[in-house]
């Protein structure tokens, strides 16, 4: 079971919302795994992702050493893929985003080419991630689901902050830090895509939309499709 699963939304909110990982398995294939990881890296930057990075070291949206009361008026946006390639430096979970299928299977097909022996994963909507493998010309073996929130559901928040808070699955993104960026938003003190790059130091997915949006959602579940590229083990 991976975070990405544990993501609150309507099915249609997961439409332009495609995970790709590599992951490879400690003692068995982590050898050398550094150098593929970043090869992964270099061909998804190829690609165009929303956002990519790994579990180590964070994303394309950099964190700053020189921070004070007025850094969030003027924060530079700049995206860092250079620096994401390059800091990978020990076997870890490398991921990328993207928004558009197309890019994904054109992603995969390479990917595919390459032959890396990591294990690949797709973390989307079900028939969207298996839509993605067959046209790269593969089948997925596996499958994970999601099965959703347990326990004492009525001390969460309401379904509009889960949808984004959920875009961690770590819990990075406290309920009231999304809170406090969507105010923002509706005071006109941020962008949508000045918040979103904000919570994209904590999530993968840069949520630009959803903030813009703030549209009433329904309860569904993200599932993701395990390994859909042969493994070299």
């Amino acid at each position: 079971m991976t975070n990405t699963l544990h993501r609150y939304g309507s099915g249609e909110s997961f439409n332009d919302d495609y995970i790709v990982f590599a992951i490879p398995a400690r003692g068995i294939n982590d050898k050398g795994a550094v150098e593929k990881q970043r090869r992964f890296l270099e061909i998804a930057r190829k690609h165009k992702p929303i956002n990519m990075g790994d579990a180590s070291h964070g994303s394309i949206f950099r964190p700053s050493k020189e921070l004070n009361p007025t850094v969030h008026w003027r924060r530079d946006p700049k995206r860092d893929f250079d620096t994401v390639v390059n800091c990978v430096s020990c076997p870890s979970t490398v991921a990328a985003v993207f928004d558009n299928p197309d890019q994904v299977v054109a992603f995969i097909k390479e990917l595919r080419q390459e032959d890396l022996g990591l294990s690949i994963n797709i973390s989307a909507a079900l028939d969207k991630a298996q839509e993605c493998a067959r046209r790269a010309g593969l089948e997925r073996h596996s499958v994970e689901y999601s099965l959703g929130f347990f326990g004492q559901t009525d001390r969460m928040a309401d379904r509009h902050t889960l949808e984004l808070s959920t875009m961690c699955g770590h819990g990075m993104l406290s309920f009231d830090f999304v809170r406090k960026l969507v105010e923002w938003v509706k005071q006109g003190r941020r962008s949508p895509e000045q918040a979103s790059a904000t919570l994209a130091r904590f999530s993968l997915r840069p949520p630009a939309l959803l903030l813009e949006s703030r549209a009433p959602v329904e309860a569904d579940w993200v599932a993701e499709s395990i390994n859909p590229i042969e493994e070299a083990l």
